[in-house]
């Protein structure tokens, strides 16, 4: 996980429609970045639903949600019209953004060992500096718990 207090690193990810986000066009704005593992799962379902139900509120405090997993684009667009997701998926199947932001790791799941992402969660201020990070993530409380963190 990255520190907090460390510079963002910089990005450029295609959401679930295809277009291009980069972290700099959101300069001026706090992000929350969260990295979960996968579309369609029961966790990621609920992390998404509730940042979906929460974003009118990240909206009005200025706060960008953006999603990250390795899915495709396509996989992102079938999960946003399957569940009327209100927020940006970004797509890193290559795990260039996932790496960079240190959230693939050695996972155990029944005394298996594999990789895969770590649920983690961010938070860039106006700077592109990470103030807040957690990789600890309860899938079903996250969404209000960063919106907590908003004041």
């Amino acid at each position: 996980m990255l520190e907090v207090g460390t510079r963002a690193p910089a990005f450029e990810l295609p959401d679930q429609n295809g277009r291009i986000h980069s972290l700099e066009e959101y300069r001026g704005k706090k992000v929350i970045l969260y990295f979960y593992p996968k579309d369609n799962t029961p966790g990621c379902t609920k992390q998404a639903c509730g940042y979906s139900q929460l974003y009118p509120q990240f909206e009005e405090k200025g706060v960008v949600v953006l999603g990250i997993s390795k899915d495709t684009v396509v996989s992102h667009k079938k999960f946003e019209e399957k569940y009327g997701l209100a927020f940006t998926l970004l797509a890193d199947p290559e795990r260039k953004v996932i790496e960079a932001y240190d959230v693939w790791k050695e996972k155990k799941n029944y005394g298996k060992v594999s990789m895969g992402v770590v649920r983690t969660t961010y938070l860039i201020d106006e700077e592109g500096i990470i103030i807040k990070a957690n990789d600890k993530v309860k899938a079903a409380e996250d969404p209000e718990k960063m919106l907590e963190e908003m004041g």
